[in-house]
C-alpha cells in the first residue's frame, strides 16, 4: 500500500483515521468527501499542509468522479467511511441511506475490480446484528437489522462479500460499536448531551433510557481498522468494540456527562421512544484481538476525554448548532413532538 483513498474523510471517524495514517505510515492519503452536513474540513486543519495529504470533493455514488480520483492519484487501497450514519435520520429519509450506503459501496467495489486495487475496506456497524439481549455478536451471526440505516449498511457489506466471492475483489469489513471522541457531529448522543448540558438545555432520552451500547474511543476504533487493513484476512469481517465495562445504558451515559460538566440530573428528560429501538448491542472481538489489537480506553477515560474536549472547544460545535440550518432542521423535526 502506497496511495490510500479515504472516502468520507472529513467526517468524524474518517478524519481521525486520516490523522492516524499520516502519523504512522509513509503513505499518500487522498481524502474524498462530498462535504454534506456532517463533513467538516475544520476537522483536518492541522494536516492540510502535510505533503502526503490531498483533498478532493466528490460523491462515492459518482462513478466517473471515483474513477478519476483513483487514476489521478494512482490509488491502490480504499477505506470507505462515507455513509449516512444516524438511525434517527434514516427513519425520516431512508432513500438517501440506500443510495449512499448500498449504491456507494457498489461504485467503489466496481472501481476496485476494474483497477485491480490491493485492498478495499468497508467500515460498517454493530447495528447490522440487530438487538442482542444476551451474549455478544460474533462475525458469523446473521444480520438482523432493525432500522433503514442498519439495513443499508448490511446491504453494503453483502455487496462487498459478493464482489469478493464473484470477482475476487480484496474486500475487508469492520463492524464498529458506538464511537465517541472529539469532532463528532453534535446530533449524536454524547456530543448532543454534552453541548446541551453546557447550555442548560434538557438531555432528551428515548423511552426508559435502558438501551445499552458499547462505547469505544475514536482512536481505539481507528487502530482497530488499521489492524484489519494491514493484517486482516481478505473476504472476512471483524468486530471492533471496547466491550465489557464499556457497555453502558443511555441513562448512565447522561449521568456521567452531567457529572463531568457539573450540571444537575434534573436536565434529564425522557421523551417518546423511537420506532424499532434496539435494546442492546454487544460485540465479541476475539477475532480482532487475535491480530494483536486491544482498546486502550475504558469507559471512564473515553467519556472524560470526549466531554472535556467539547467543554474546551465551544467554537467548533457552536458553529454547527447555532449557525447550521441543517442541524436546526433535524433537531426540530426529531425532538419537538417528543419533548
Amino acid at each position: 500500500m502506497k496511495n490510500l483513498l479515504i472516502t468520507g474523510g472529513a467526517g468524524f471517524i474518517g478524519s481521525h483515521f486520516i490523522r492516524h495514517i499520516l502519523e504512522r505510515y509513509d503513505y499518500t492519503v487522498v481524502n474524498y468527501d462530498a462535504l454534506t452536513y456532517a463533513g467538516n474540513l475544520e476537522n483536518l486543519r492541522d494536516v492540510e499542509t502535510d505533503p502526503k495529504y490531498r483533498f478532493v470533493q466528490g460523491d462515492i455514488c459518482d462513478r466517473e468522479a471515483v474513477h478519476s480520483v483513483i487514476q489521478q492519484y494512482d490509488i491502490d487501497t480504499v477505506v470507505n467511511f462515507a455513509a449516512h450514519t444516524h438511525v434517527d435520520r434514516s427513519l425520516m429519509e431512508p432513500g438517501s441511506f440506500i443510495q449512499t450506503d448500498v449504491f456507494g459501496p457498489y461504485v467503489l467495489l466496481d472501481a476496485a475490480r476494474e483497477f485491480g486495487l490491493e485492498r478495499i475496506l468497508l467500515v460498517s456497524t454493530d447495528e447490522i446484528y440487530g438487538s442482542v439481549p444476551t451474549g455478544s455478536s460474533v462475525e458469523t451471526d446473521l444480520p438482523k437489522p432493525s432500522s433503514p440505516y442498519s439495513a443499508s449498511k448490511a446491504g453494503g457489506e453483502l455487496m462487498g462479500h459478493a464482489y469478493y466471492v464473484t470477482y475476487g475483489v480484496p474486500v475487508l469489513i469492520t463492524r464498529g460499536s458506538n464511537t465517541i471522541g472529539p469532532m463528532q457531529y453534535p446530533e449524536k448522543v454524547v456530543p448532543l448531551f454534552t453541548t446541551n448540558a453546557i447550555d442548560d438545555m434538557s438531555l432528551p432520552i428515548y423511552g426508559t433510557g435502558l438501551n445499552v451500547r458499547d462505547y469505544i474511543y475514536v482512536t481505539d476504533h481507528c487502530e482497530g481498522i488499521d489492524t484489519v487493513l494491514h493484517h486482516g484476512v481478505l473476504g472476512e469481517a471483524y468486530n471492533v468494540g471496547a466491550g465489557g465495562d464499556n457497555e453502558r445504558d443511555v441513562l448512565t451515559v447522561a449521568r456521567t456527562i452531567l457529572r463531568i460538566v457539573g450540571k444537575p440530573e434534573s436536565l434529564i428528560q425522557h421523551v417518546t421512544d423511537r420506532p424499532g429501538h434496539d435494546i442492546r448491542y454487544s460485540l465479541n472481538c476475539a477475532k480482532l484481538h487475535a491480530l494483536g489489537w486491544k482498546p486502550r480506553h475504558d469507559f471512564a477515560s473515553a467519556m472524560d476525554k470526549t466531554v472535556r474536549w467539547y467543554m474546551e472547544n465551544e467554537p467548533w460545535w457552536r458553529a454547527i448548532k447555532e449557525k447550521g440550518e441543517e442541524y436546526k432542521r433535524f433537531y426540530h423535526a426529531q425532538y419537538h413532538t417528543r419533548v
